[in-house]
């Protein structure tokens, strides 16, 4: 009998639409891997978000230990997979770099953050 009660009250909420979660786009993740450390200085840094992106108002920079940035252009964006995010880089010597990040998804949530990453 305690079956039949339990399975009658949650058969409504069984049938509910799920709620609308508000979603945003936030990193998932990258490569080079947040906080990784890489032997040979990669040529460009992928960023993989959890929502698609606007490309127009959606970037990234990257910048040296001592907080100087490093002309790396503006961002590109896979046409093939609008959560995906990559940033050209320069030749980079051994130390530490930090990628800021911002980004609008498609459904018009703003988010920011940055990572970092060594290059031995």
């Amino acid at each position: 009998m305690k079956r039949l009660i339990l399975l009658a009250a949650l058969l409504p909420a069984a049938t509910l639409p799920a709620a609308s979660v508000d979603a945003h786009a936030f990193l998932d993740h990258a490569v080079p891997a947040v906080g990784s450390t890489v032997t040979t200085a990669p040529k460009q840094v992928q960023m993989f978000f959890t929502e698609e992106l606007e490309p127009a108002f959606s970037g990234a920079t990257i910048a040296d230990a001592g907080g100087r940035a490093i002309a790396a252009g503006r961002a590109v964006f896979d046409p093939r997979n609008k959560a995906e995010m990559a940033l050209n880089l320069p030749p980079l010597a051994p130390g530490h770099y930090k990628v800021s990040w911002h980004a609008l998804s498609v459904d018009t949530h703003r988010t920011e953050g940055s990572f970092g990453f060594d290059v031995q």
